[in-house]
């Protein structure tokens, strides 16, 4: 399993309408894909500024191509991103998950 990690920063002001656009549009994304086995979305404001994070899970890197394309490195970004990052990271990182605990991503 691999798990897939973006950051975004948002304009404090405007973190609350992030988040139902990440609820409306980028979750239900995430999980529509085959091969998607979680997402999950962390938040953390720090002067003025909201930074979120995007850990997602995914079967395999052919899963992930499904959602991001090739090269799968590169961030995928919405349309309506434009109205709330301050800038586009080029890049998301890629962890291969070594071991967890807790029930339910890997079967």
């Amino acid at each position: 399993m691999i798990a897939r990690l973006w950051h975004g920063r948002i304009p404090s002001a405007r973190k609350e309408a992030y988040r139902d656009f990440l609820r409306a549009r980028a979750i239900p994304d995430y999980q529509s894909t085959p091969g998607n086995r979680a997402v999950f979305i962390l938040e953390r404001e720090e002067e003025g500024v909201a930074h979120f994070q995007t850990l997602t899970f995914w079967e395999d890197l052919d899963a992930i191509r499904r959602f991001a394309g090739d090269p799968v490195e590169t961030a995928k970004y919405y349309p309506e991103d434009r109205d709330f990052l301050l800038e586009f990271e080029p890049t998301v990182t890629h962890w291969e998950v070594a071991g967890q605990s807790g029930p339910g991503l890997v079967p």
